[in-house]
């Protein structure tokens, strides 16, 4: 079955830790908006290294058919140079079993998952090719202002130039947040790419599982809260920006007192107005094919969405 033209809303919390910082702001928190503004922001190229991620720790040797592959990634020879991008096609070719073919790009489509599905700039020597990505991902939005907080401490362990003493560090944290990712999926260029249904369902899976695999100290601790997969009939049709028809309570004001929420059970999700324009009394109800969505039981949700709820994987 073809892949059906849709749109992806993903909604995300992080306790303790900045997800995705700012080397140029000292690694604070990204902001796109301005100060006043207050939000924070995480790039969707975060958001794809969390899938990658996950798709290479469930399928290390490339799964059923030798097709889950991961092209973008980090692999170092025995010495521990890094590969570059030539060399990492060329591993994955031979592991796939199809080093031999002539064809290449299409041989790395039908064995690298992030090719087929985020696209790819491959430029090495005789072998070129550009394939734009059939999914794409807006940037994460905090859905209410943020204030981060700069804290220092110390390691017991000296580096070689303290004479014995420990190192003191400091970084940027954020006690809680909450954000909202839009994503798209064009179904003419995942025919062009070959991607499957098979490799949206993964993609579904690798942003909730794949925000619960990917670990470091400074990304705080991440939940996924909920995911929305709409589906349309029309393959040149979208409703667009679903991020905008949602709402986290309480509202700006209490973000930016003296006691902001820190904690998932002091927040509600209003769905109300994303269910009035995915429902069928909806101007669009006859484009719409279907609607899918998982939620964390211990999101508040107002409103009932339509469609289907899935159990989380």
């Amino acid at each position: 079955m073809a892949v059906a033209t849709g749109e992806i809303l993903f909604v995300k919390c992080v306790k303790d830790g900045i997800p995705n910082r700012d080397p140029l702001n000292d690694s604070d928190a990204r902001r796109i908006f301005g100060e006043e503004d207050g939000r924070i922001s995480l790039s969707d190229v975060s958001i794809k290294r969390d899938v990658r991620d996950y798709v290479m720790a469930k399928y290390p040797d490339g799964g059923p058919e030798k097709r889950y592959f991961v092209w973008c990634r980090e692999e170092r020879a025995p010495d521990g140079k890094l590969y570059d991008r030539k060399k990492l096609a060329d591993l994955i070719l031979e592991r796939a079993g199809r080093d031999k073919e002539v064809n290449k790009e299409k041989a790395l489509l039908d064995s690298a998952f992030d090719m087929r599905v985020f696209g790819a700039v491959f430029s090495v020597k005789e072998q070129n090719f550009h394939r734009t990505g059939p999914v794409q991902f807006g940037w994460a939005h905090s859905l209410h202002p943020v204030e981060t907080k700069y804290v220092q401490g110390t390691v017991v362990m000296p580096s070689d130039d303290e004479a014995g003493q420990g190192s003191i560090w400091t970084t940027y944290i954020l006690p809680f947040a909450v954000f909202a990712m839009p994503g798209v999926i064009n179904a003419t260029i995942a025919m062009e790419n070959n991607m499957t249904d098979d490799d949206v369902e993964l993609l579904l899976e690798g942003l909730w599982k794949g925000t619960l695999h990917r670990q470091a100290r400074g990304r705080g601790l991440q939940q996924p809260l909920l995911l929305v997969h709409v589906e349309y009939n029309d393959p040149f049709f979208r409703i667009g920006y679903l991020e905008d028809y949602i709402a986290l309570e309480p509202e700006k004001e209490r973000w930016l007192g003296s006691t902001p929420p820190t904690q998932l059970s002091e927040v509600a999700l209003d769905v109300q107005k994303l269910a009035r324009v995915l429902g069928p009394e909806s101007p669009f109800a006859n484009k719409i094919k279907r609607v899918r969505w998982w939620k964390n039981p211990e999101l508040t949700l107002k409103g009932e969405l339509p469609g289907t709820e899935n159990k989380v994987w």
